[in-house]
């Protein structure tokens, strides 16, 4: 999510959701990616992991087949397309542009032949650059002309699921007292992360994060040894906030601002996780029978958490995700792909499967409306989070406020979306 939310947000991580959809995916096995990421730490942390075997034999080689596929579609059979203001779209997709346009030119753009290179979106930005800032028709006419839609098919049951997250707000302060005892900590020096695809493409954008301790890489501290202590002293807290349930909800979220005593305000950014699998303390509170799948919301949540202190604590222990941040100057907060999210047109997508920076046409309903209202957009790919996984599975981030509080907290709908690639070509990509 943001950077976020488990969000970001991103950031991210995010940044996100507070249900998470669970598709069966096939995933390498902890042992092998354990064994993947050792021959990095071991240059850097002087660990001796000589003795390891290799992965097995059927593990040495990625899938026989794509995870999923895209079938051709017209503009015409994209649910809602005419209606929208694609040109409120438009300076998302250039913000992207900008970071497009600083990757190697032969890089792909994602796993699929269709996706392209990089080379196949730089006149894709060139011509979006020409178009007059407002004008609905051109932008309309530009993504008609410059790219195909493609619907995504895959092995697991349509539709998808998409949720949504916000900036979210707090109180702080740079000194800690009895009212603001709770830290927001910047990112620790001793942890070891890796992007797993840098080793092998089979990979498929997976991350791992750690530490290393008497050369050997463990896992890093979970949510309950940090609350607990675990890094105290080595002077990592930015604020203290006066609110544990206030700071839960930033890690939710990914990023967020904190309002200071002085009456200014700053904003904080993600920096960095501590590796560990999120889980959706939406799904705990079903599990232990408290709430129905039907009524869990952020806002429900957030309730029971100030009308539960003790049981709050113990349930924000459940998820060992932890975030960690920064401080930012940026006037927004920022995704996972580095750019500025833009409200109602910045989509949190899982990297594995949909890369950073492509158009979506996003085909659900607005949280909220009764009787239900369609709600049909042309967003960007720009952030990710921990509990965005899945080939159609989408947080929709809604900006700063009340109200996107209010839409993010309760957005929880079906839906899917619709890819927008280069139309042309220049390199065969396998």
């Amino acid at each position: 999510m943001i950077p976020n939310p488990e969000t970001p947000t991103g950031p991210w991580l995010r940044r996100g959701a507070l249900i998470r959809a669970l598709p069966n995916i096939r995933r390498p096995s902890r042992y092998s990616r354990f064994v993947l990421v050792c021959s990095m730490l071991a240059l850097a942390a002087c660990a001796d992991f000589s003795t390891l075997p290799g992965p097995p034999a059927d593990q040495q080689t990625g899938p026989s087949e794509p995870v999923f596929a895209l079938g051709p579609v017209g503009f015409d059979d994209l649910p809602g397309w005419k209606a929208d203001a694609h040109s409120e779209a438009l300076p998302a997709f250039l913000k992207s542009c900008g970071k497009i346009e600083k990757l190697p030119k032969t890089r792909r753009m994602g796993t699929l032949r269709e996706m392209g290179r990089v080379e196949d979106w730089l006149a894709l930005c060139q011509s979006a650059r020409m178009i007059r800032p407002g004008n609905t028709a051109e932008a309309q006419y530009f993504f008609e002309s410059r790219f195909q839609a493609y619907s995504v098919d895959s092995k697991w049951a349509r539709p998808g699921l998409f949720t949504g997250y916000y900036e979210a707000e707090l109180n702080g302060a740079f000194h800690s007292d009895d009212r603001y005892r709770y830290p927001i900590l910047s990112r620790p020096k001793d942890i070891v992360s890796a992007d797993l695809d840098l080793f092998d493409d089979k990979w498929g954008g997976g991350k791992i994060a750690g530490r290393v301790e008497k050369g050997k890489f463990i896992p890093y501290y979970t949510r309950g040894e940090i609350d607990g202590g675990a890094l105290r002293g080595r002077q990592l807290e930015i604020l203290w906030t006066d609110s544990p349930v206030d700071a839960f909800f930033l890690h939710i979220q990914g990023s967020g601002r904190v309002n200071l005593p002085d009456g200014t305000s700053i904003r904080l950014a993600y920096a960095g996780r501590n590796g560990h699998r999120y889980t959706a303390v939406g799904r705990e509170l079903v599990a232990a029978g408290i709430m129905n799948l039907d009524d869990v919301s952020m806002p429900a949540i957030r309730d029971w958490m100030e009308a539960n202190p003790v049981g709050a604590n113990a349930l924000r222990q459940k998820n060992k995700s932890y975030i960690f941040f920064r401080v930012s100057k940026s006037p927004g907060p920022v995704g996972a792909e580095g750019v500025a999210l833009s409200p109602g047109r910045s989509l949190a997508v899982d990297p594995k499967y949909i890369p950073y920076g492509i158009p979506l046409w996003l085909v659900t309903t607005d949280p909220g409306s009764k009787p239900k209202k369609p709600l049909r957009r042309l967003v960007l790919a720009q952030d990710t989070g921990s509990a965005i996984k899945g080939p159609v599975r989408g947080d929709l981030f809604w900006g700063f406020g009340r109200y996107a509080s209010t839409k993010a907290g309760i957005m929880k709908e079906a839906g899917t979306y619709f890819l927008l690639l280069p139309k042309v070509l220049k390199t065969a990509t396998p």
